[in-house]
Formats: structure tokens, sequence, C-alpha cells
């Protein structure tokens, strides 16, 4: 994150890195189910409006993975104060990526089977009813209506851990409701992939500043 807060720095924003952690038995930790509670999600932004150099009408969130969703429910939980958002292949509907009845592949159902008792044992959910309620509240989808600001979403042809159709189904609800959106999708690329491939990278990086560019700068 050091290199995207520096590159973001070199074209002229100011670029804050988050890293949410809560404290479970006493001890910090990162989670899967960081925010429990509204203040959680505003923490990092709190922190970023007390700089007197930060202009508070032009605050953008940007994410990858895991991040990608955070950057997406952050907009979702203070409409008023996010003006735009770009998301790298974010999962934005836990519920239906956890329990996708569709794959037909044996290994991948049981990855996922485990993939499910673990999100579970993260989010401290008693019961399976409490767990979906959990994953709705972590799904931007789900939220759809609290966002109003624009949202340019990049993801990976290929991508096999959050499948292209994440942030498709996403783009689609968001047209409908009339959000200014785009979606980017990176032929041949996997998850993560602007971590790995630099052309691919290059890519994606030249859309998300053309995106911030346009939606912060004019």
């Amino acid at each position: 994150m050091r290199g995207v807060i520096w590159d973001l720095a070199e074209e002229g924003y100011l670029a804050v890195a988050a890293d949410y952690m809560r404290k479970i038995k006493g001890d910090y930790k990162r989670s899967l189910f960081a925010w429990h509670c509204e203040k959680d999600v505003t923490a990092a932004l709190e922190i970023v409006e007390r700089e007197p150099l930060v202009d508070r009408e032009r605050i953008a969130t940007l994410g990858f993975s895991q991040g990608g969703v955070f950057s997406l429910l952050i907009a979702a939980a203070v409409p008023e104060k996010v003006k735009t958002v770009v998301a790298y292949y974010p999962v934005t509907d836990f519920e239906h990526w956890l329990y996708d009845y569709r794959r037909t592949n044996p290994m991948q159902r049981a990855v996922f089977r485990i993939i499910r008792w673990y999100f579970r044992k993260e989010s401290g959910a008693r019961t399976e009813e409490e767990f979906r309620v959990k994953l709705k509240n972590a799904s931007p989808l789900h939220h759809l209506n609290k966002i109003k600001a624009s949202v340019l979403l990049i993801h990976g042809e290929l991508d096999r851990s959050a499948p292209v159709d994440e942030s498709r189904r996403l783009y689609e609800r968001l047209r409908e409701a009339g959000i200014d959106t785009e979606l980017t999708v990176i032929p041949g690329a996997g998850h993560v992939f602007n971590f790995k491939d630099p052309q691919q990278a290059t890519t994606a990086w030249d859309a998300t500043l053309r995106w911030l560019y346009h939606h912060t700068r004019q």
C-alpha cells in the first residue's frame, strides 16, 4: 500500500492507507469482519478530515479486494462525505458468493465450505440466521440505496477468488439507480492482478487516475 499511496501523492493527492483491526480478547488482530458499528467504518475518514490539507468536498475512497469492499461501504455509510469510489475486484454480495450453488467443481465446493466455516467463525455469529444477516451487512450490494458517489469498478476477467460477476451485478444495479459508474474488465487477469502483472497493472492504474482526475478535480 505504500507504493499505492506514493503513486497517488505524485499525482497531487493526499493519500492515506487504512489497516482496519479490531480488539478480540484483549488483542488487536486483522479480521474479515472488522466493522461491528458505524464508528468503525468512519474512523479512517475522521482522521483524514482532521488534516488541514484535505479538501472535504473532494474525498475519494479506493481499495483492493477486501479494501474494495470497504471503500464501497464507507461511501454507503457517509454518502455526504465521499465524492467518488474506485473498487478493485470486490466481493459485492457475500451471501451469494459463499452460497453459490451453481458451482459444479467438487474441489471448489469443498473449498467454499471451508471458507464459509471460517467466515462464520470470524463473524462471531451464533446461528445461521445471524450469520446471513452479518453477510448482508458486509455486502455493498445490500447498501446500494445509500451510495451517492460515482463508482469505478475494476475487475480481472478470469478472477476465481471474486468472480467478475460480483462487479457486474453491482455495476448494473448502480446504473439502474442512476449512479455515475463504470466497469473496467481487464482481459486475462485474475485476482490481485495489479500486484502481479505490470502491463495489466498499468492499464488498471491509468483508468484509476483518469477516473479520480475527472471526479475530484473538475
